[in-house]
This record gives C-alpha cells, sequence and structure tokens, in this order.
C-alpha cells in the first residue's frame, strides 16, 4: 500500500542540487549581455537643476545612457499604484526615472548601458547631477506634523486614514474599572535576502517576443506590467523567476523600475541586458518596512479583561505608495490577536517621509500589531498583579466560538473572521513546553549567582491564504512522471517537495517521480504570488484539486480497460488496481497513453493508444465531447477569505547586570497552521521566522538622521543575528485543520517572526523590571535606562 505522503517529514528534494552551487539565479544568466548601472540620488529630497552626461560619453564599452526625456510617453507615466483603496486620498508613486525631483536616498535618476558592469560603473561616476536640495521629512511624527512637505501638492504628507470600529471603545474604556494609556514604538527594519534585486531580458525580434527573468515574487504580475508599459500584447511576453535567493516581500513589489528598463532597452537595442542589484542599492533602494508609531488606550476589569481598546497609529510609507494600505490595514486587523473584543476603535494615517518606500516585509504589520497587544496585555497584568497568561486566557476567544466574524475588513476587502482555532490549548502547550510555571525557580536560582533572568510570552493569529487565486496543472507522462506547474514563485519554501506530496498522494505514485515546475509563465500563465503565507493554501489546494481530476479520469479510463467498476479501483503504487485485488491492475502510465488517442506509434508502449488497436463504439468520437486528450487537468483554488494560523512564543533572556548584554536562553514555540503537509518544512519556517523576530527585537534597525541619509546602509553596519545569537528552539504544533479548503491547511509562512519583539521585549522587562515600549533595543540602549531607572531612585 502507499504510504500517506501529506503530513509525512518528506526530505527537501531541492536542497542537493543547491547545496551543490547548482543553482540558477538571474545573475548567473546574460554572460553576454549588455549590462545595467543606475545613477541614484545622494539627496533625500532635491530638484533636478542640470544633468551633465559629456564626460561619461567618453567611457570605452559604453552602450547608452537614458534620462527621463529619453524614455517614450508611457514609461514617463507613474508606475502604477497596485493595490487602491477608498482610503487613499493623495496616492503618489514613483517613475521609473526620476521626473524633475527625488524624493529619497537612492531614487534612479539615470539607466546606463555598457559592455559590462565595469564599463557602466565607471560611466555612472562620471555623470554630473546638479540638485537644489529641499528639506528633508524624515520620521512619522515630523511628516504628520507638516512642516514640510514630501510631495508639494500634499501638504499634510497624509496619504491615508482610515478608521474601523468595533463596538464602541471610547464610552467601555471611560466606564472600564480600570484605564492605562501609553506609546509603543517600533523603528523601520528590511528583508535584505542574500540575492539582491535582478532583472534579465531577451527580445526576438524575429518572433517579436520579450522573454524576461526576474528575482521576483510574482512573475505574471511582472509579466503583465511589463506589457502594459511596453505595449506589448501578453503572449508575447514571457516572465520566468528562476532560483531566488530569498525574498521576504521585498521581491512582491513589482513592477521596479529596472523590470520596466531593462526589456525596454533590450528591445530598443536589440540585445540582451541585465540589471544586477549591488548590496548598497539595495539598502537604499528595496523597499523597507516596520517604522510605526501607536498610542494605546485600554480599559479592563478586576479579572483583566478588556472592556475597549482604543489604538492610534502612525504608519510611514517612505516617499511613495505603491502597495498600497496593505501593512496598515494588517496591523490595525490583526493586531486583535486571538482575543475577544467586543470594544475596539483603531485609526491609523499613513504618511509620506523622504525615505526609502514601506511595501511588506515578512510578517507584513504583524510584528507592529503584536507588539501592540500583547504589551497591552503584559501591562494590565502588571497592574493587577496577575500572571501574564491568566489574563491572556481569560481574554481569549474559545473553540467553540470559532468561526468568529469581527465585522472588520480584512486587508483582501474581505470579512475579518477566523476560522479555526484553539487558543486555550496553544497556551497549554506552550506553559508546558516553556515549563512557565517552573520559572519562578530558575529565577531565584539566577538571582542567587547575581545573574538577571526574564520569561515572556506573545501571542498572535496570522491570515494567510488570501485571495483572489492560484491555479494548478498536473500531467501525467507517459513515462510515467507527474509534472506540476503553478504559477507563484518560490524563494526557499520547499515548494517543489510539498506541492509533490500533494500530488503524489492524490495519484498514488512515488513522490520521486512528481516534477514541480513554479513561476514560470510558459508554463503557467495565471497566477498572482507569492506572499502572506498563501502558497500552500492557495497553490496547495489548486493542485490537489487538479490532481484529483486526473484521478478521476485516470479511474475511468482502466475502469473501461479493465472492466470493472471505478469505485471498485484504487491508484497506488503507480497503477490502478482492483481494490483487495493488486494482481488486477493497469500502470498509470499505460492509462496516460491510451488518454490520447493516437494515429502514429511512436514506440511499442504507443500501439495500444493507435487506432486499430482498441475496439471502441463506431458511433462515438475517440475524443469525448465533455473529455480532452492526455492524463492531464487544471483547476484553480479561489477562497471567500484568509484562513487564519495562530501561535505562541516563549522566550527566556538574560540580561548581563554589568554590561546589559542580552542573550536568549530558551525559545519555545506552539504553532496551528490546520493540516501540517511536511513537519519538516513548517519548522524550517518557523525557525527561519524566529531568528528574523530575534533581528527585529534585538538588532536590526534602518538608521536615518534627519536628513535623511541612512546611516548603516552595509552588512559593516546593519546588525543581523548570526547562527550564535540565534537560540535553540523547541517546536510544537497543533492542528486546528480550516473547514475554508479541502486540504484543511493554514499558510506558515510568516508565523515565525510575528511575536518575536513583543515576547522578547516581555522577557527583558521582566528581567530588568525596566518598562519596555520600543523595538528594537540594543544593550546600549538597556543600560542607559537602566542608569537613568536607578538615578531616579536613588
Amino acid at each position: 500500500m502507499t504510504t500517506k505522503l501529506v503530513g509525512a517529514p518528506v526530505a527537501r528534494s531541492e536542497d542537493p542540487r543547491l547545496l551543490r552551487g547548482e543553482g540558477r539565479y538571474v545573475d548567473d544568466l546574460g554572460q553576454d549581455a549588455y549590462e545595467v548601472a543606475v545613477v541614484r540620488s545622494p539627496h533625500a529630497h532635491a530638484r533636478i537643476e542640470r544633468i551633465d552626461l559629456d564626460a561619461a560619453l567618453e567611457v570605452d564599452g559604453l552602450i547608452s545612457i537614458y534620462i527621463f526625456e529619453d524614455l517614450p510617453q508611457r514609461l514617463q507615466e507613474p508606475l502604477p499604484l497596485l493595490i487602491p483603496h477608498p482610503a487613499i486620498s493623495h496616492g503618489r508613486t514613483q517613475y521609473v526615472l526620476a521626473n524633475g525631483e527625488v524624493n529619497h536616498v537612492g531614487e534612479a535618476i539615470a539607466l546606463v548601458v555598457a559592455e559590462d558592469r565595469y564599463a557602466a560603473e565607471d560611466a555612472v561616476e562620471r555623470i554630473l547631477v546638479e540638485y537644489e536640495p529641499l528639506p528633508a521629512v524624515v520620521g512619522p511624527e515630523l511628516a504628520r506634523d507638516a512642516e514640510h512637505a514630501v510631495h508639494d501638492d500634499i501638504p499634510s504628507n497624509v496619504a491615508a486614514h482610515l478608521e474601523q470600529t468595533i463596538g464602541d471603545a471610547p464610552s467601555a474604556i471611560a466606564d472600564a474599572p480600570h484605564r492605562l494609556s501609553f506609546r509603543l514604538d517600533i523603528e523601520r527594519s528590511a528583508s535584505t535576502p542574500m540575492e539582491t534585486r535582478g532583472t534579465y531580458a531577451r527580445w526576438d525580434a524575429d518572433d517579436q517576443r520579450l522573454r524576461l527573468y526576474s528575482s521576483t515574487q510574482a512573475p505574471t504580475s511582472v509579466r503583465a506590467a511589463v506589457a502594459a508599459y511596453l505595449e506589448l500584447d501578453l503572449a508575447q511576453v514571457e516572465c520566468i523567476a528562476p532560483d531566488i535567493g530569498g525574498g521576504f516581500g521585498v521581491k512582491i513589489m513589482h513592477p521596479w523600475p529596472e523590470e520596466i528598463l531593462v526589456p525596454w532597452v533590450a528591445k530598443v537595442l536589440g540585445h540582451d541586458v541585465k540589471f544586477t542589484e549591488d548590496r548598497r542599492e539595495h539598502f537604499v533602494s528595496a523597499n523597507h518596512e516596520r517604522s510605526q508609531v501607536q498610542w494605546i488606550e485600554v480599559g479592563f476589569d478586576d479579572d483583566g479583561r478588556i472592556l475597549g481598546l482604543d489604538v492610534e497609529f502612525v504608519h510611514d510609507h517612505g516617499a511613495y505608495i505603491p502597495y498600497g494600505l496593505i501593512v496598515p490595514i494588517i496591523t490595525s486587523t490583526q493586531l486583535i490577536g486571538p482575543y475577544k473584543l467586543e470594544n475596539y476603535r483603531v485609526t491609523f494615517d499613513s504618511v509620506y517621509t523622504n525615505t526609502t518606500p514601506v511595501t511588506p516585509y515578512r510578517g507584513a504589520g504583524r510584528p507592529q500589531g503584536c507588539f501592540a497587544m500583547e504589551r497591552t496585555i503584559d501591562r494590565v497584568a502588571a497592574h493587577l498583579g496577575k500572571d501574564r497568561t491568566e489574563v491572556r486566557a481569560v481574554n481569549f476567544l474559545q473553540p467553540e466560538e470559532l468561526p468568529y466574524d469581527f465585522g472588520l475588513m480584512f486587508q483582501d476587502g474581505r470579512a475579518y473572521r477566523y476560522d479555526s482555532g484553539d487558543f486555550p490549548g496553544s497556551l497549554a502547550a506552550l506553559k508546558e513546553l516553556v515549563d512557565w510555571d517552573g520559572f519562578a525557580q530558575r529565577r531565584a536560582a539566577a538571582q542567587a549567582e547575581g545573574r538577571l533572568l526574564g520569561i515572556g510570552m506573545a501571542a498572535y493569529v496570522e491570515g494567510t491564504g488570501v485571495g483572489p487565486y492560484e491555479g494548478g496543472h498536473v500531467l501525467v507522462e507517459p513515462n510515467g512522471t507527474v509534472q506540476v506547474s503553478t504559477g507563484l514563485s518560490t524563494q526557499g519554501q520547499g515548494h517543489q517537495t510539498s506541492f509533490a506530496q500533494i500530488a503524489a498522494d492524490e495519484l498514488g505514485v512515488d513522490v520521486a517521480d512528481v516534477k514541480v515546475v513554479t513561476g514560470d509563465t510558459r508554463r503557467f500563465p495565471y497566477a498572482v504570488g507569492t506572499f502572506a503565507s498563501r502558497a500552500a493554501v492557495m497553490s496547495g489546494n489548486a493542485i490537489h484539486l487538479a490532481a484529483r481530476k486526473v484521478r478521476e479520469k485516470a479511474l475511468r479510463i482502466a475502469s473501461e480497460a479493465l472492466e470493472v467498476d471505478a469505485q471498485d479501483l484504487e491508484l497506488a503504487e503507480g497503477q490502478v488496481r482492483v481494490k483487495g485485488s493488486p494482481d488486477t491492475a493497469i500502470d498509470l502510465n499505460v492509462v496516460a497513453t491510451m488518454s490520447n488517442p493516437l494515429r502514429y506509434a511512436f514506440d511499442e508502449a504507443a500501439r495500444i493508444a493507435t487506432q486499430f488497436a482498441q475496439p471502441g463504439d463506431p458511433d462515438a468520437p475517440p475524443v469525448a465531447d465533455d473529455d480532452a486528450p492526455g492524463l492531464e487537468a487544471t483547476d484553480y483554488y479561489s477562497p471567500t477569505q484568509s484562513t487564519f494560523a495562530n501561535g505562541m512564543h516563549a522566550v527566556e533572556v538574560e540580561v548581563d547586570p554589568d554590561t546589559s548584554d542580552i542573550t536568549v536562553q530558551r525559545y519555545a514555540v506552539v504553532h496551528d497552521c490546520g493540516t501540517l503537509l511536511n513537519p519538516t518544512i513548517v519548522k524550517g519556517q518557523v525557525l527561519g521566522g524566529v531568528a528574523q523576530g530575534v533581528g527585529g527585537a534585538l538588532y536590526e534597525r534602518m538608521a536615518y538622521d534627519e536628513h535623511g541619509q541612512l546611516q548603516n546602509a552595509s552588512f559593516m553596519d546593519f546588525l543581523m543575528p548570526y547562527a550564535t545569537e540565534v537560540p535553540s528552539v523547541d517546536i510544537d504544533h497543533l492542528e486546528t485543520p480550516s473547514p475554508l479548503n479541502p486540504l484543511g491547511i493554514k499558510g506558515a509562512g510568516e508565523a515565525g517572526v510575528i511575536p518575536g519583539s513583543a515576547a522578547i521585549a516581555a522577557a527583558i522587562e521582566d528581567a530588568t523590571g525596566i518598562t519596555i515600549d520600543a523595538m528594537p533595543i540594543t544593550p546600549s540602549q538597556l543600560h542607559d535606562r537602566r542608569l537613568a531607572a536607578a538615578s531616579s531612585t536613588s
């Protein structure tokens, strides 16, 4: 009997090739292509007075230089606002090359094309740009104060204002027995994948077709954007995402200026053209996230039950707003977490600043929301002198209350409605995993040795699997190979393995016989993209549905061939066979051959499908009206709403009493993503997320000065956790299957990063007694706060 594969810890099939150095990334392609370099603004805000190209024109190997005025009319239009929203009153997006003004350091001004990157960079250095510097607006509060404007026609700097409510939060707070109000800050960070952005384009003048390779999370959308801006038919453009060295959200942004300019130049010049971003460019030109200032007011009763919660925050979206309000909307809704809030008001302004634009980075607004809610719970517990887990428990939604509709609108424009979960069960599992009740004894032992130990926890709910759709195609080859394709791309999530498990389970074949292709519009032209922990939910279910169609067709064909009722057949071990009588069987590859009526036999195996080999009804067509040749099917999965994964993290930290150095000693995770497709892959996703969560809590900060200059735009200065800083992680899983999709799965890609800052802040506060209301926090910042607290009490 074929072993069930969904839920099994199948080893990732893609890893051996990548570990051998056989990955195929954008910069590995197009070795004979012209290469591109970009002149970028050194100013955060300035008018462009003059561009002098004369010295650059003397560089050997130079092919061409383009500035805004050289572009055709269509390319002189702003890039799209990808996700419009009614609340956006003043939407602005950038041009592919600056149109008379630059609004952040790193904005593209001129494109240089040369025979190689060396010549292109030499030419960039010789281009003289004269600027009239303008006042820079840096930070969300200065933006809202609006002493200066980022865009002249938006004097308030506010792109959007949005409010959502449940009940009457102000009245509930006013009537509550206890009230607290405070401010929380999360600073700006960024994705920083190993592979930066890259684009390679090839124009075939004879076929009038463009092939584009891009390090993107949304190849079908890049294809559509390029076709629109280059005024080509969609059928003329192919977009392929080869191996991608990490994305974490920054590569869902599209089209980048280079994704439009590179294929345009390739078409104009009739020569392959390639752009590979360098690391400095990535810091200042690839989008950031996280920066928000949040004000909380909460009312609660003697048990810690939240009676009303009022949240106001300012979201810094940088110089432009290409991705709409997705990040702040996610914060405003996902902030609620696993709690039952009957009176809630959230209001935000999304503001322009003269900094790199903001689009989703792994977590996408959820870490900020989790920080707000979980710090609120901790303050309520401290105010009442209660155990923090007790206050959480009294506020939980109960399993029998799910599904639960909050009456809010989520980021996909659909109802904010939780589908499944067991939050009390998760808390019980977490307390056992981290030995929460035994911590007091561990702390006492540490104090006896002069050590400062603290414990914290944080809970979250993550909306995953947002629509509108994804598709899957499944084909059984006559040689027995199963070909699977889906349109979204892969950046290390293990799709080749998990999608193969789904298809292999449905078709009863060895997982090694399933070949998966993602992110290639030649194989699957319609898709949305890889983001919001949606690939397994969306493409996984689409592949499942397509494989089920193939299964049904295989059963029908085998039923006719074996003269057995289809209900008496099963697919197992690469065969269609009679249940309980496996010797009566037909190989699946033979069924694939039989599914395609042939006139010509190309080999011995094909003879069975030719016109004289099989008796048939002479009055029926070889291919029925409701059928098609081949053992293959395409299907799509389109949900009515998001699925909602959830989890809880607990962390123990030690703070050095002399230096305030912070060490994460213990980390525990309980995670519920519904049906586990592959526990090993899910574990990898959680571990990677935890590493980024630790980074966001203790290390990663995009440090701008008052002039809009990024002070740490290199890996020398921008800190990230090494393996030595990432703790070992204990993981436990709950499985509460989603009722919304056939596989019962919920997403897992972003879960590990969401509660990191909240849990670590709680642990540091517990260890030191110092209120932690801003993240990330460094040892020097913590030390200064400890000294200030000590001096105020002395």
